[in-house]
């Protein structure tokens, strides 16, 4: 590092061979310790901390004692070698200390309102309103700089592949589809908004359509969602795109990169070279979840046909009704005591809204309020389909399909946990045919988008049959990895005719796509070509990478679980001339 008034050398940058050289650095004051006269100062920047000693004794060196601690300094010194008794080898300024010959206090600092020094535990909320002071700890500047890393790592790659980079809009158009827009009234043109991007996803088709061939961005999305610890309303995604490609072609550039990542940053991990495709169907059914977790080695097993013959009439009768029976084996669980099996069905019935659950245990006496109404025939067909043994049990879930996929999940997950699942063990998966339409109440023809609403239905284009629209499946696949939806994306539809009957089918005409989607639907006119993209989580992957459960752990300046930044106070009240100019006038809240 250049030399300068402020420091000739970092904080983490001196070495055994630097002992005997005068130095001058800078830096927060991380932690002190008085030892009579002599005080031992550990100075910290953004590379490491070097230890000072001060002679409290000498007149030029007085006072400097009651230097509180993150006051930042500038010491000028000798580099000399410590003793081999007080060696930290834990640090590269380890062999080596600074004995201070000048010390200038360039900013003093008040009170800390927690420390940064330590593992200290510390609110939430008050670590968000003072984050410039939790970025300094240790485990949040690590964060921070890793996930830097991980950026660049990222766009090397995309180069490395042909990709170009390119920068989208941030304000845009208003969409009738996906999450809350954040809006921005207009100034100029009195009663229109824009909206920030839930994604780039038409400009990015529009830079294909434009004869580009391989985009990418680390592009920044904003989503007016409610808020939990793996979302944030503003979020960075690696967004890419391709021309004249099928399906495969973009999971293998997808895989290459994610490989990649998990091999470059986290080489001690045991990462299953096996990618699994596995339709959205077999997800919902397996795994209860369309982001399985397969390090979990349970498989949800269907069993209705054996009740549906069976003399347990709560579950036949629901079953002739239409209700499905799913058996969710629970490994090694039979020696448990009661109170687990009863804790088990008491979270069935708060978390999952379920009536109960039954049970079959599989111990030295086959047990359990449901094996009393089934055959041994029965019993013996559940468990051979569930591939249990001994010492295991299973658990069943009855209901309608969907509310029965989704229980069954979250108990497998459940499950799974308490088996115990290895951070640093990575499991990869495409969960893909998923379906183009979804069933809504609230809408007029009853169906919504099941995804993205430009996305390309499976089969003809110029033969597109709607007849049974909730039975049309999309080309759209989504990446997970360990539970975690890191990446989504599909081929896109370029086809306008097709277009119109995909969207009139959801209760919107062609008025309202030339008025919502003009330029997409106008650039079809045009020569659109067949593309295929996806889009990758980074504060996802980085938090898998780091094991870390929270995306606020991972990003600079999030606001909190309310949508609030503490630090910077917004969102906050506009002045009266900033709404005149845009025309706005607030409604009294209901």
């Amino acid at each position: 590092m250049q030399s300068n008034i402020y420091r000739s050398h970092t904080c983490g940058e001196l070495t055994a061979a630097n002992v005997g050289a005068s130095v001058t650095l800078s830096g927060w004051v991380h932690r002190k310790r008085d030892h009579g006269g002599l005080l031992f100062i550990d100075l910290r920047d953004n590379y490491g901390i070097t230890q000072v000693v001060v002679d409290i004794t000498k007149p030029e060196l007085a006072g400097v004692e009651k230097i509180r601690p993150e006051s930042v300094i500038t010491v000028s010194g000798s580099v000399v070698a410590r003793d081999s008794a007080v060696i930290n080898a834990k640090i590269p300024t380890g062999e080596i200390e600074v004995v201070a010959v000048a010390i200038k206090i360039l900013a003093e600092s008040e009170v800390l309102p927690f420390q940064v020094f330590g593992d200290e535990e510390s609110n939430e909320e008050l670590r968000l309103k003072y984050r410039y002071l939790d970025l300094r700890r240790e485990r949040m500047h690590h964060n921070i700089l890793f996930r830097n890393r991980v950026i660049k790592s990222m766009r090397d790659k995309m180069w490395d592949m042909g990709f170009s980079e390119f920068q989208t809009p941030i304000l845009g158009a208003t969409s009738p589809e996906g999450a809350r827009d954040f809006i921005v009234p207009s100034r100029l043109h009195h009663g229109h908004v824009y909206a920030l991007p839930q994604s780039p996803q038409q400009w990015k088709q529009l830079i294909q359509y434009s004869g580009f061939d391989r985009y990418f961005q680390i592009a920044p999305c904003f989503r007016d969602e409610d808020l939990r610890s793996d979302r944030l309303l503003e979020f960075y995604q690696l967004d890419l795109e391709m021309s004249f490609v099928e399906q495969e072609d973009v999971m293998g550039v997808c895989e290459n990169l994610l490989v990649g990542l998990v091999t470059e940053f986290a080489p001690t991990a045991k990462l299953h070279a096996d990618i699994p495709r596995i339709t959205y169907d077999d997800a919902m059914l397996k795994y209860g979840s369309d982001k399985p977790d397969l390090r979990i080695p349970i498989e949800i097993v269907d069993v209705s046909d054996i009740f549906r013959d069976s003399d347990f009439t709560i579950f036949a009768d629901a079953v002739k009704s239409g209700a499905v029976v799913r058996a969710i084996p629970a490994p090694g669980s039979s020696d448990k005591p009661r109170s687990w099996f009863d804790k088990t069905e008491e979270f069935a019935k708060t978390e999952l809204g379920l009536a109960g659950l039954g049970y079959i245990v599989f111990g030295i006496e086959t047990k359990g309020p449901i094996a009393k109404k089934l055959t041994a025939g029965q019993v013996e067909s559940i468990r051979v389909r569930c591939g249990v043994s001994v010492g295991d049990s299973i658990f069943f879930v009855c209901e309608q399909p969907g509310i029965a996929a989704k229980a069954a999940g979250k108990l497998r997950k459940r499950f799974g946990e308490e088996i115990g699942l290895d951070p640093k063990e990575f499991k990869i998966c495409w969960v893909v045919d998923f379906p183009f339409f979804e069933a809504d109440e609230e809408s007029e023809k009853g169906i919504m988008f099941g995804h993205n609403p430009f996305g390309r239905p499976q089969g003809d284009l110029q033969n597109l049959d709607l007849s049974e629209p909730l039975k049309l499946k999309a080309a759209q696949y989504d990446m997970v990895m360990n539970g975690e939806e890191v990446g989504g994306g599909g081929l896109r539809n370029y086809d306008p005719a097709a277009m119109l009957k995909l969207f009139e089918a959801v209760g919107y005409g062609e008025d309202v796509v030339r008025e919502k989607f003009g330029g997409m639907y106008t650039a079809f006119q045009y020569g659109a070509v067949p593309t295929g993209g996806l889009a990758m989580g980074v504060e996802r992957i980085v938090c898998l990478l780091l094991d870390e459960p929270n995306l606020r752990e991972i990003t600079a300046f999030p606001t909190n679980q309310r949508g609030q930044d503490l630090m910077m106070g917004s969102p906050n009240t506009p002045f009266e001339k900033q709404l005149r100019e845009a025309h706005i006038q607030f409604r009294k809240k209901n």
